[in-house]
């Protein structure tokens, strides 16, 4: 049997369930490509006291999991919701396909968490992928979403790839709203939210220039702002 589950998103996330689950699974997978962690993930493996092995991109997305879960349980542990990748969906599908068994233990995901900042879930748009820029190879996809999101009223999540600096995420920001003419007034940073180091910050972008900000974070883009909003951001500013 399959089993995906959700580690929520401090070292003490894991539910009573799925800690249950994991520690009578035959293996234990750990997927470590979609997230920088708030913690080691050797915490995790005394947590669990079980051996616990790094499971890349690779290794999840050419389903081979699906095919060790036919013989014996397998656990796929991943940071915050299990669902929020499309990756973990496509094991979903491919264990129907092969009538494997499986079984989804949900968590708590940073769009749960983003809450904190104030701003109301439901209105926000279309997430954004940040990834950062290598030599010949600067996406810009993200800014479109923005747009988007920016007609309808709409805030914007951007969620940054992994191993991405604040610094190099706030710079490519920059650059790509000055290229397409899209002016951004304050906006809101996101750093290790459900964790005890958690840190919400609301300012314009020179200003957050020089923030320490820890990974994982995520960078908010607000819209239009009800007024309860509004109150709850500026009393971050003081």
């Amino acid at each position: 049997m399959l089993y995906l589950i959700g580690l929520g998103l401090n070292i003490d996330g894991i539910s009573k369930f799925g800690l249950e689950v994991a520690k009578r699974c035959k293996r234990i997978y750990l997927e470590t490509y979609t997230v920088d962690f708030p913690y080691a993930k050797e915490e995790l493996q005394e947590l669990i006291n079980k051996k616990i092995i790094p499971a890349d991109r690779e290794k999840v997305e050419n389903l081979g999991l699906v095919d060790e879960a036919k013989k014996m349980d397998v656990a796929l542990l991943i940071y915050g919701s299990p669902l929020f990748a499309t990756t973990h969906i496509a094991l979903i599908q491919e264990a129907k396909v092969s009538g494997i068994r499986y079984k989804v233990i949900y968590n708590a995901s940073v769009f749960d968490a983003i809450a904190e900042t104030g701003l109301q879930l439901y209105k926000f748009g279309k997430i954004a992928s940040m990834p950062g820029w290598k030599t010949n190879y600067e996406p810009t996809s993200f800014i479109k979403t923005i747009k988007d999101n920016q007609k309808i009223n709409a805030h914007s999540l951007i969620l940054v790839d992994i191993g991405l600096e604040f610094k190099d995420a706030l710079n490519q920001l920059k650059i790509v709203t000055k290229n397409f003419n899209l002016k951004l007034n304050k906006i809101i940073v996101c750093s290790r939210l459900g964790t005890k180091h958690s840190g919400i910050f609301y300012d314009n972008l020179d200003n957050l220039n020089n923030l320490k900000v820890q990974k994982p974070y995520c960078i908010i883009i607000p819209s239009k702002l009800h007024f309860i909003e509004k109150e709850i951001l500026e009393g971050l500013e003081k």
